[in-house]
């Protein structure tokens, strides 16, 4: 009997254990494991703990525990970025080695008065000639040529990144590895071949693109889905309050966050076994519905169902 092919499509979600899960962060769980499923892929989950001071203790186990009560299913073993960060270095040295990345000891306090633009403060290059400080992060070179790529819902996206955000920092001064750098060097790692996230972060996907080129990585497609927002249209997270998702009634919840993303599930669907649900939402799910939206109107309207009845 032959052996099964390899699947050619790898997704991946990658939550930070900053807290509990909340809506916001279960639709994108549940848009980059049905886009998995659907084109017959893997599906990895990976935590994202490289930021040690903003981390909540327990929050992984929580995580994983409540992505089993809701029946995702990945593929693999759970992967930790914190155990890549022999990787992470070997590549921070590698371009610094061939002079495309920097020491820089600038502090906030030192760019106050940078000129800012969409993405905020605009790096002016003040350690581009070099730097004798001790402690410093690292940044890395950027150029004007203008980054584009075409995701998957949002269309054509872009930036010139030396003069919308400068050199940006690729590990830190505390001597901690940067977002940018380590979601890079972990997504290639693991061969992810399309990434499916919340549109809050479609503005670092340039910045990521150009770390891949500097590296020789492969650049995978990017799906960014709109993010939720409560009533005053603020997005979902925990800054603005969003309440961990229930664990204990989690088929109600999922049908919900199906019908946030236009899914459009039958009325009688929150009653089926989760195993159902997920059947029904793989040989259903779309993207089409979400095209070029930047927000959903988010809520966990079936725990506020469930509770008006109970009054």
């Amino acid at each position: 009997m032959p052996a099964p092919e390899t699947p050619t499509y790898v997704g991946r979600f990658a939550p930070s254990p900053t807290g509990p899960l909340h809506f916001g962060s279960l639709l994108a769980a549940i848009a980059s494991y049905l886009q998995a499923r659907a084109h017959n892929g893997r599906w990895l989950l990976r935590i994202e703990d490289i930021d040690p001071p903003r981390e909540q203790q327990g929050a992984d186990r929580l995580i994983v525990a409540t992505l089993e009560a809701y029946g995702f299913e990945w593929d693999g073993p759970v992967t930790y970025q914190s155990n890549n960060e022999r990787r992470h270095r070997e590549v921070l040295d590698e371009l610094l080695k061939r002079g495309v990345a920097y020491p820089c000891a600038c502090s906030r306090r030192d760019l106050a008065g940078a000129p800012t633009g969409p993405l905020g403060a605009i790096y002016p290059g003040t350690c581009r000639s070099g730097c004798n400080a001790e402690e410093t992060a690292v940044r890395v070179l950027t150029h004007d040529r203008r980054i584009t790529f075409h995701d998957g819902l949002q269309g054509h996206y872009g930036q010139r990144l030396e003069s919308e955000s400068g050199d940006f920092v690729i590990w830190r001064r505390d001597g901690l590895v940067a977002y940018h750098l380590a979601v890079v060097v972990d997504d290639h790692d693991q061969g992810v071949t399309e990434i499916v996230r919340g549109i809050d972060l479609l503005d670092s996907t340039p910045r990521q693109i150009h770390l891949q080129q500097l590296c020789g990585f492969a650049t995978p497609r990017y799906v960014h889905i709109p993010v939720a927002t409560n009533p005053d249209g603020q997005k979902l997270s925990k800054l603005t309050g969003a309440a961990a998702i229930d664990a204990q009634h989690p088929a109600e919840t999922l049908v919900s966050a199906l019908r946030v993303l236009r899914q459009k599930p039958p009325g009688n669907l929150a009653s089926a076994s989760l195993q159902e649900i997920w059947r029904w939402a793989t040989g259903h799910w779309t993207l089409t519905p979400l095209a070029g939206r930047k927000t959903v109107q988010g809520g966990q309207d079936s725990m506020l169902q469930r509770e008006n009845r109970l009054r």
